[in-house]
């Protein structure tokens, strides 16, 4: 028996196939639409499906998984094997919760610091006894980019670009050593902290740019400790059917 697993974020969609804890198939697509989920259907091995989901418009999809499968929209309501300490669970984002859950599924026993990086940035931890008590919400590397152009009169927006040095020597560099780099000293400090309340942390980076950051954080001193997982919310979202 497969799951179907579909997570809708901001700007993009992702959707996986999994045999129990077993990714088999996954694919990211600007749109799911109803031909391309009645295409993934088609797999009668497919009997249970979860939709986490930013956007409202998702009754047409839901329509049709009630139909065909065994179907949950993730909530923090779920059960889902945490301690949840949030004060408003019904504000906490999906995506955060379904990363911490797969956090767990991942490193069960360990003190975990997931750090997604996608439209925004979010440092949310777990403890080694499933607690989580919330977390940290920044601006997403392209978002201080245009906050920059937005907010100013003269600054141009610019494309993101990987930039190391500190001294940017014309304005285009200027504007990507201040983003590139302050974005890396901010997930460094957010560890080190981390680091200090939670013994033996296990750092788990997710989101669509974290292999921006991938090489140089594996270089610093926080190698033996850091790991990328790209299907880290895919993987937590399995896991809520696993636990229904």
């Amino acid at each position: 028996m497969s799951h179907l697993v579909i997570d809708i974020g901001n700007s993009r969609t992702k959707v996986a196939v999994f045999d129990d804890q077993k990714l088999i198939k996954n694919e990211v697509v600007e749109h799911l639409s109803l031909e391309l989920l009645a295409d993934y259907l088609k797999d009668s091995t497919i009997q249970q499906s979860v939709i986490s989901s930013v956007k409202d418009e998702v009754k047409d999809l839901e329509k049709l998984l009630d139909a065909q499968t065994e179907y949950v929209r993730f909530s923090a309501s779920l059960k889902n094997g945490l301690i949840n300490e949030y004060k408003t669970p019904e504000t906490l984002g999906l995506d955060r919760l379904a990363g911490v859950i797969g956090a767990r599924v991942l490193f069960p026993g360990k003190n975990c610091l997931v750090i997604d990086m996608g439209t925004c940035i979010t440092y949310d931890a777990i403890d080694k006894k499933g607690t989580y008590r919330g977390g940290s919400i920044s601006p997403g590397l392209n978002m201080r980019l245009r906050a920059m152009r937005e907010f100013t009169g003269r600054l141009p927006l610019i494309e993101l670009a990987d930039y190391g040095r500190l001294d940017g020597d014309d304005t285009k560099t200027s504007m990507l050593s201040g983003v590139v780099n302050g974005t890396y000293s901010e997930i460094i400090g957010f560890i080190e902290q981390y680091k200090a309340q939670y013994s033996e942390l296990q750092v788990i980076l997710c989101g669509g740019d974290a292999n921006f950051f991938d090489t140089r954080l594996k270089n610093s001193i926080f190698a033996h400790t850091l790991k990328t997982e790209p299907d880290l919310v895919l993987i937590g979202l399995n896991e809520v059917i696993n636990q229904q």
